[in-house]
């Protein structure tokens, strides 16, 4: 039985220009359960931070318009007013962006900033959060925490800046952690460590994780179940197992073939043409100018989703075809 931390419910984002809206998400619904890890995968341009930021309300509106449902326990996220959000944001959903030398105060020090984090949402004395800071360091892999708490940003590596943010995200013991390409400026080594690091802290702290990212190597080692994005849309979801064993989608397939195999010559496959921009998407399946299957009704009509497989949905006219 499924326990729904999330739910995200006909998610729309548009931006306004000079031709009229654009929208760059697209009537989107998925949910995320408690303890659950899930990928929302996708090319650059497909719709996947600004589906996270819309979550969160990071949005401008104006000049962005999000319309919907974001369920978060009894709240719809996109009717709070911005002291609510405020409150639930940062203690009970918390965000890791992909790079933490931005998201770090460069004159502040990692401890300070980190006491700080839970001051807005704890009522700890300040000695109090400063013990937990240490503890919090240590629990993220920072060797010698009680004295590197004392330094500033620059002191530490790309790795361990990531792992300060990861330790802020969690401080407060949210329920939900969105995680927006979380190791991107890091190492094949560091990656690995600081993903086994989110999966660590989600499996003790029963917390439940939103991984976007464009690599589906990354979403194969993380995720419980996953989703994918295209021009705004959500094409596939499947179980981890189900997307690698047989996706349904082209799209999702032809991602799957550019993933290095153990076995192979060592050439990667390659997705012919570009993500459509918002100004010129195409009728019918936003895929099929790429699409090797497409035919006319593909440039026509519209897919909707419908059922691929076991718990598993795409958004292709060839599924059950």
């Amino acid at each position: 039985m499924s326990d729904p931390v999330l739910e995200v419910r006909d998610l729309v984002v548009e931006f306004r220009s000079e031709n009229g809206p654009l929208r760059a998400v697209d009537h989107v619904s998925f949910s995320v359960d408690r303890g659950e890890i899930v990928g929302l995968v996708g090319e650059s341009g497909a719709g996947k931070t600004l589906t996270s930021e819309a979550i969160l309300g990071l949005i401008r509106c104006p000049p962005g318009r999000v319309a919907g449902e974001v369920r978060f326990r009894k709240h719809n996220l996109l009717t709070l007013d911005e002291r609510t959000l405020a409150d639930i944001r940062g203690k009970e959903i918390a965000m890791i962006f992909q790079n933490p030398g931005a998201s770090l105060n460069p004159v502040f020090r990692v401890g300070d900033q980190l006491v700080e984090t839970m001051a807005l949402h704890l009522l700890d004395g300040r000695k109090t959060l400063g013990r937990r800071a240490v503890e919090i360091l240590a629990k993220v892999g920072i060797p010698s925490a009680a004295a590197r708490i004392r330094d500033y940003p620059h002191q530490f590596s790309g790795g361990m800046a990531q792992r300060v943010m990861i330790g802020m995200g969690v401080s407060c013991l949210p329920s939900l952690l969105i995680a927006d390409e979380p190791t991107t400026a890091l190492d094949v080594t560091i990656q690995a460590q600081v993903l086994a690091l989110i999966r660590q802290l989600a499996r003790e702290m029963g917390m439940a994780v939103l991984l976007v990212s464009h690599d589906l190597g990354i979403i194969s080692q993380m995720c419980h179940r996953v989703i994918v994005m295209y021009a705004g849309r959500i094409v596939e979801e499947a179980s981890i197992a189900g997307i690698f064993q047989a996706p349904a989608h082209p799209y999702t397939r032809a991602l799957i073939a550019c993933l290095p195999g153990l076995d192979g010559d060592g050439r990667l496959g390659a997705i012919p043409g570009v993500m459509p921009g918002l100004t010129a998407l195409p009728t019918g399946c936003r895929f099929h100018p790429r699409c090797a299957l497409a035919d006319r009704r593909c440039e026509v009509d519209e897919p909707v989703l419908r059922p691929a497989g076991p718990q598993q949905i795409a958004a292709c006219h060839l599924v059950g075809a």
